[in-house]
């Protein structure tokens, strides 16, 4: 099976430092593309842990990386779950973790999944098929009001209150059950002077809306917290974001966790003995060379953190 090039590889395996027979997670292991460069990278003592929820994704990863028998472990999970199921597996602190956040290009190529409008599918969006309400039933359900919130909050998408007005006045007539319904809704709705140039005009939306069916934030949120703790003095985290609230969260996360004294600036000693427990390592995102951007438009909107357990 031929697989694309993992976005920033070179950069992640930098940022990381992977060593040889170091202990790692990798929280979104998707076809397994970078995991198989930290196994080597780790060997020939080394571990790597792959999360993922994607049924598909694991299964077609744990193919890939069977060469590298029990050094490799997958763990079939939400990554906000990830910490607590990496203990259950035996895993203790780790030489550090990576996060790739967004969809797959497997995902998107697969039609049936409703992430893209490029075939027409059922409105799923789900990175779990096996749980959790699809974007079709979110948009049967939700208010007006709530739609506009998710398609403005997650998409940045300017034409959100008369996208959301026509969903509600559409799906009184049968529902908006597929991806073309959706992306044609969406093209109708917004005047053909202000659709973006070179992208679909249903972008952002599909973004927006894939983003809240599967709680996109309140799980990085979650999870990046608990797998910092879970990092030994010295390991590394990596993140890799494609959204700017994404960013903002990893950007303020590891603020946070390198603050020491929280203290008001009034008080002329400290006394809340706070201690910094990370060090920031890229004061402003790492991007994407020019290059791979040309072999690989997905990396365009990569921006990419690291930071360091003290």
């Amino acid at each position: 099976m031929e697989f694309h090039q993992p976005v920033m590889l070179e950069e992640c395996m930098a940022w990381l430092a992977v060593r040889p027979g170091g202990t790692y997670a990798d929280l979104t292991l998707g076809l397994g593309g970078h995991s198989a460069e930290i196994l080597r990278r780790c060997a020939p003592g080394g571990r790597v842990a792959g999360v993922d929820k994607d049924p598909r994704a694991a299964e077609i990863a744990s193919e890939r990386l069977k060469e590298f028998g029990g050094r490799f472990s997958l763990i079939r999970a939400d990554f906000r779950e990830a910490a607590d199921r990496l203990r259950l597996s035996g895993f203790g602190e780790l030489d550090g973790f990576l996060m790739d956040l967004g969809v797959s290009t497997m995902q998107l190529k697969t039609a049936e999944r409703g992430f893209s409008f490029s075939q027409d599918a059922p409105l799923d969006m789900r990175m779990d098929t096996s749980s959790g309400e699809t974007a079709a039933e979110l948009l049967a359900e939700l208010s007006e009001d709530e739609l506009t919130k998710i398609m403005y909050e997650y998409g940045e998408e300017r034409w959100a209150r008369a996208i959301a007005r026509k969903m509600v006045l559409v799906r009184s007539a049968g529902g908006i059950n597929t991806t073309r319904q959706l992306a044609e809704l969406v093209a109708g709705t917004i005047p053909r002077r202000a659709w973006p140039p070179k992208v679909h005009p249903a972008t952002r939306t599909f973004q927006a809306l894939r983003i809240a069916v599967n709680d996109e934030l309140g799980a990085l949120t979650e999870a990046l917290g608990a797998m910092l703790g879970m990092l030994k003095p010295g390991g590394r985290a990596v993140v890799m974001s494609y959204h700017s609230l994404e960013d903002r969260i990893v950007k303020e996360t590891f603020k946070d966790w390198a603050k020491g004294c929280r203290c008001p600036k009034s008080l002329p000693v400290c006394v809340c003995g706070g201690v910094a427990r990370l060090k920031v390592l890229t004061g402003r995102p790492v991007t994407a060379q020019e290059s791979e951007v040309e072999a690989n438009p997905s990396a365009r909107s990569a921006k990419l953190r690291a930071a360091e357990r003290i």
